[in-house]
Parts: C-alpha cells; sequence; structure tokens
C-alpha cells in the first residue's frame, strides 16, 4: 500500500514561511479571488513589484480559512487553455496568502487588521448580492451581518487607530460582478454608518480619504478539480485540499485615480490589467463582445442539438455565425480602437474553444430574455443607427430567443421547450417572462408573424420599448423565426 502523500505546506516544500508586509486584506477565501488577486499578487512578487501578502477574511461562518491557514496559505493553482491555437497547462503554488481570519471566531483578531500601518488595499468578491445593506447590521455586533456592515466597522476601528488621518485612508477594490461595484459598496458603507450615527468626522474621512473604484474581472476560474485532484495531486508529489484550476485569459479594469498604477503596478507585471478614469467602454466592450457572443449564438446552437460552449466552435456552421456576428456586427457597434476589439474578440473564441472548460448552454441560457436587452440588442440598435440597416445575424438570434422559449406547458417553475435531439428542456426566465412566452405560444391560430409581433411589442422584456417601431425588424424577426421553426435552427442560420 502506497504512503499517504504529504500535506501542502511551507515544511512539505521546504521554503520559508510568508512573512511579507500585510498590505492586502481580502473579503473571501474561494477559488475565484485564489485564482485571480491572489495569482496576480504573487506574479508581482515574483518580479519585485511589490512586496506585500494578503489576509483573508472569512465572509460567512462557514468557510475555508482553517484549510488554509493548515496549508500556511499556500495553494497549487493550474491555468489550462488555448493560446494562439495551442493547448496551454501551467502549474504554480501560489505563496501571496500570509494567513486567513475567521470574525466569527475570533473578531478580535479582524479588528487588529484595521490598526496595521501597512494596509493599504481591500479587495472582495461577496457574489453579486453581498454589496447591500442589512437592516440586522449592528455597530456592536462580532460581526455585523452583511460585508458592507463589516467593512464599516473595520472603517471605523482603523479611523480610530489613526485619528483619521489621510495617509491611514484605503483603496478599496471590489470584484463582485455588478455594474458599478465600488459605486454601489461605497453607498452602502455610508448608510451604514449614517445608521450607525458615526461622527460626521468619521464619515468625512470614508468620504476623502476611502477610494471605492469600480472595477470589472474576467477570468473564467473552474476551481477545485474533484475528478482529477487524486490524479493531479499524485503528480505533485503533495495533497492539496485547495487546489484551483482556471483558464489562462485574466482581464481585470480599475477605474481609479492615476497614482493607483504606481502604487499597484498589476500592468508592469505583464498582467492584463487597465487603469482607467472610466471604465464604462471596457465594461461595454465585455458585455457586447463575451457576454453579447454567448447570448446571441447559444440559444440557436442548443436548439441545433449543441449542448456546450465548445461544440459551437467545433461546428463550422456556428463558428462562422459566431465570427461573423462579432467582427461585422458587435465590433462595429463599440467606441474603443479596433485594433483592441478584434484582440479582446479574438481571445473570447480562444476561450470558447476551451477544452478543459465544459460550459452547458443551457446554463447559459437562464434568463435569457433580460440578458439580450443588456447584451445584444444595444448592439442591434446601434448598428441600425450607424448603418442604416438591421444586423443580419443579431436579428436572427432574436428569433431563435423566441423559438427557444416555445412552450406549451409550465411544471416546477420552468416552461417546457422541446427539441429534435432530446425531446423536453427547461427554460428558466422569471415567472412572468414564463407566463407570458406560454400564453403566446397556446393562442389559436398563431404564426411566426403573430408571435413575432407580440413578443417584440411586450415592452416590458424589452427596457420599455416597443421593438416594432423598430424599422423593419418584426418582418426580419419573424421570417427567421419562420425558417427555425420549419427548417431547424442550423438550417435557418443567415449565410
Amino acid at each position: 500500500m502506497p504512503s499517504p502523500l504529504p500535506k501542502l505546506n511551507t515544511a512539505a516544500l521546504n521554503i520559508q514561511p510568508n512573512t511579507r508586509p500585510e498590505r492586502i486584506l481580502q473579503f473571501g477565501e474561494g477559488a475565484f479571488l485564489r485564482g485571480f488577486v491572489d495569482w496576480m499578487v504573487h506574479q508581482l512578487n515574483k518580479q519585485g513589484l511589490f512586496d506585500g501578502s494578503v489576509v483573508v477574511v472569512q465572509p460567512l461562518a462557514n468557510g475555508l480559512v482553517d484549510a488554509l491557514n493548515a496549508q500556511d496559505g499556500l495553494f497549487t493553482h493550474i491555468l489550462r487553455g488555448v493560446v494562439d491555437g495551442k493547448l496551454v497547462e501551467e502549474t504554480e503554488v501560489i505563496g501571496s496568502i500570509r494567513r486567513g481570519i475567521n470574525p466569527f471566531a475570533d473578531f478580535e483578531a479582524f479588528l487588529a487588521t484595521a490598526r496595521n500601518p501597512d494596509l493599504r488595499f481591500i479587495v472582495s468578491n461577496t457574489t453579486e448580492a453581498g454589496i447591500a445593506c442589512h437592516p440586522d447590521d449592528r455597530i456592536d455586533a462580532k460581526p455585523p451581518v452583511s460585508f458592507p456592515g463589516k467593512l464599516t466597522r473595520l472603517l471605523l476601528e482603523r479611523y480610530q487607530a489613526f485619528g483619521g488621518s489621510a495617509e491611514s485612508g484605503l483603496v478599496i477594490l471590489p470584484c463582485e460582478l455588478i455594474e458599478f461595484n465600488g459605486t454601489n459598496l461605497r453607498r452602502c458603507v455610508l448608510e451604514t454608518a449614517a445608521k450607525w450615527q458615526l461622527d460626521a468626522a468619521v464619515i468625512s474621512w470614508i468620504e476623502n480619504h476611502v477610494v471605492f473604484c469600480n472595477t470589472l474581472v474576467d477570468r473564467i476560474v473552474t476551481g477545485y478539480p474533484r475528478e482529477e485532484a487524486a490524479e493531479i495531486c499524485a503528480r505533485l508529489g503533495y495533497e492539496d485540499t485547495l487546489l484551483n484550476t482556471s483558464e489562462v485569459f485574466h482581464a481585470w479594469v480599475i477605474e481609479g485615480p492615476a497614482s493607483l498604477a504606481k502604487e499597484l503596478p498589476l500592468d508592469k507585471a505583464g498582467l492584463n490589467v487597465i487603469f482607467t478614469p472610466d471604465y464604462k467602454p471596457y465594461r461595454d466592450r465585455k458585455v457586447r463582445i463575451l457576454n453579447g457572443a454567448h447570448t446571441s449564438t447559444v440559444l440557436a446552437a442548443f436548439l441545433a442539438g449543441h449542448d456546450l460552449v465548445k461544440e459551437c466552435l467545433d461546428d463550422p456552421a456556428f463558428a462562422s455565425f459566431l465570427r461573423d456576428a462579432l467582427n461585422d456586427e458587435i465590433i462595429p457597434t463599440l467606441d474603443l480602437p479596433r485594433s483592441d476589439l478584434d484582440a479582446f474578440a479574438a481571445a473570447v473564441l480562444e476561450r470558447f474553444a476551451n477544452p478543459f472548460v465544459k460550459h452547458p448552454l443551457l446554463s447559459i441560457s437562464l434568463n435569457s430574455t433580460s440578458k439580450f436587452t443588456a447584451r445584444v440588442l444595444p448592439s442591434l440598435l446601434t448598428y441600425l443607427d450607424r448603418r442604416g440597416e438591421l444586423p443580419q445575424r443579431l436579428v436572427f438570434s432574436l428569433a431563435a430567443l423566441i423559438a427557444f422559449y416555445r412552450g406549451t406547458e409550465i411544471t416546477d417553475g420552468a416552461l417546457i421547450g422541446s427539441r429534435a435531439k432530446d425531446g423536453a428542456y427547461q427554460i428558466k426566465d422569471s415567472p412572468d417572462v414564463l407566463e407570458f412566452f406560454r400564453d403566446v405560444w397556446t393562442r389559436p391560430g398563431i404564426s411566426a408573424e403573430s408571435v413575432a409581433k407580440a413578443v417584440l411589442g411586450h415592452t416590458a422584456l424589452w427596457n420599455g420599448k416597443d421593438l416594432n417601431d423598430v424599422p423593419g425588424l418584426t418582418n426580419a424577426v419573424a421570417a427567421d423565426l419562420g425558417n427555425i421553426l420549419s427548417k431547424g435552427a442550423k438550417a435557418a442560420l443567415p449565410g
């Protein structure tokens, strides 16, 4: 019987413990932040550009801090993907985390981080729902319920420790996937401070010396490779309970003062990090190109029998559709330099072809109506405005959405659709959306024209717009819908 593998820690690797100054406090110990921020800080330290470590705060009562501390903050990260058409796999032990704190078990240790003069940055990923005030947040709670509550208490502690000096101010870099995450977190903190009736001087210090940056993060972190973990650990020669995997691509757009790039020189380390006074053009780039490519392609591809994103790239017809939609109809609606947009789109296509990321089309289809409104409709309307004609492929994607939402029965909160490959599938969206489509598809004497007109005229789907008012759109969508229903989604693809 083989002897058990040693546990990953500094002793197992025969390296010195991390003693770098604790300059970053991180709310969240999950796979994403470890495979994104902590991986980046490790690259900075390796190149001698930073000399700082991360202290991780567990935002919930149950988490991974004990496992992290047992491994001396170390974990193995594996990058896997396609770069310039070639498969890439890189394995590295990440040593940027110095320790972890569970504020539910040791609240004083949490507060003590605020009294550390080396602390400068706070990063977070507490899910999209994490940036919200909570009615039960109290100043005397140990800890407060919400992330903004915990952060407000930490900022109060820091103000008191350093007398509200300008030098003790902090930079907040939230990574939650909501629009204007920094602006919203700042609002929640100030609302909490007002509810707790903190002194005006404390609030003024937060307003003037704590910088809340809006950020945009982009990397698929696939996390712990459960099915491969034993094999990987055997190859590594140690057991790592925090083994982490991700794609190679990464991007971080940070809206903040110009001085921030000097303090945290991520871009100088060869990382795809952009410091900018306005992150909106980059947000539009991601939403329109990456997310828009998903939403404009996956519903038709699913109806045609595909199940994973990679299968769309393996099918020449859908690969061509996707490339043409990106290059000819989406990119022309954006205002960044064409070379920048082309490079981003090329990276997106390589990411979609990554064999290590198995991304189900049906999971992407969740809430497709609101996704289409945010991700594709702006490109469609902008293209029409700039070119004076409708974008053929984006119009087709709207018809594919309507065809995908074809169902006459709602069961267990899902509208039931059907495709030729394997019959029934679940369409998941808000109840009012599902009920609307069910009612449309069960009307007597329906046709592609009547369904298209009803859907385009349902203003609740389109941010109050009646899309029947868009010149030529109703007839174009009806024609594509009719072709999808009679020929099938693949045969109906525009040339």
